[in-house]
């Protein structure tokens, strides 16, 4: 491509881009969005945090009991202690995505759900992603923050993917959504005022191997996130979906907690 060539398409990624975001529901990529919608009507699926309590032997279970789940980021490196695979994968983090796309171009999965300006904006190609829009947005009460009844146009972002896959999940009919492997701390956070938190008891992940380039990654901000959390609960509430947190152990107590095992009782 020459200079002609790539100050062409410069200029026209600055005008094409801004009205596809405004217009994302009659773009390709929303259509594919608008296909989910109420397909799971009066179910229950799972979301799968990445926490040092998550269980291979508790993702089989899930597997064999044909439970629809939502999983993120580097989940893939529990797949060689399981058959289980998430029914979708999502990741809307720049940084830890951009260390490890080749993997995730290479995962077998149903649906990746990926935010559409990390190929514009950061050069991050999933190969048959399902892109969709994402709104920031910044709020200090739970009930200030944006919730998505249609994700075609957008999903709004937070300090956690599992806001985006309670949008994705209420949008596709879900009523009873089951956290596991939200251990909800962390061996290195930090706080609203920028402090770096470390408690020496605890692994940030279920695996070591999870976050090895941990220096080219963000520090998680669990105030942050527990806001988010309280959010999802308040739109979930308003939408009469119930959320459980079937975590073993952990520090999340926004939601309900049940035992993973009665689940299938």
């Amino acid at each position: 491509m020459n200079i002609i060539q790539r100050t062409g398409a410069s200029i026209q990624a600055r005008f094409i881009q801004p009205w596809k975001l405004k217009n994302y529901t009659k773009t390709a990529a929303g259509k594919l969005l608008a296909a989910y919608k109420d397909i799971y009507t009066g179910q229950r699926c799972f979301l799968i945090g990445n926490g040092p309590s998550l269980r291979a032997e508790d993702l089989t279970r899930l597997h064999e009991a044909g439970e629809i789940t939502f999983a993120f980021n580097r989940v893939y490196n529990i797949f060689e202690q399981t058959p289980w695979r998430p029914t979708f994968y999502i990741s809307q983090d720049e940084k830890m995505l951009a260390g490890c796309a080749d993997v995730v171009n290479g995962l077998d999965l149903p649906a990746k759900f990926i935010p559409i300006q990390l190929n514009w904006w950061h050069g991050i190609r999933i190969d048959g992603a399902k892109y969709f829009n994402i709104i920031d947005q910044q709020a200090e009460d739970p009930r200030d923050f944006g919730f998505s009844d249609d994700i075609a146009p957008g999903i709004y972002n937070s300090s956690t993917g599992m806001y985006t896959a309670a949008q994705i999940a209420a949008y596709m009919g879900f009523t009873e959504i089951y956290f596991i492997g939200v251990d909800h701390h962390f061996h290195v956070s930090q706080n609203n005022k920028g402090e770096i938190v470390v408690d020496n008891t605890v692994r940030d992940y279920f695996s070591d191997k999870y976050n090895e380039d941990k220096a080219n990654l963000y520090i998680p901000n669990t105030e942050k996130s527990t806001l988010t959390y309280l959010a999802m609960k308040t739109h979930c509430e308003i939408r009469n979906i119930r959320v459980f947190n079937a975590t073993r152990g952990g520090k999340l107590e926004v939601f309900q907690r049940v035992e993973f095992d009665s689940l299938f009782d």
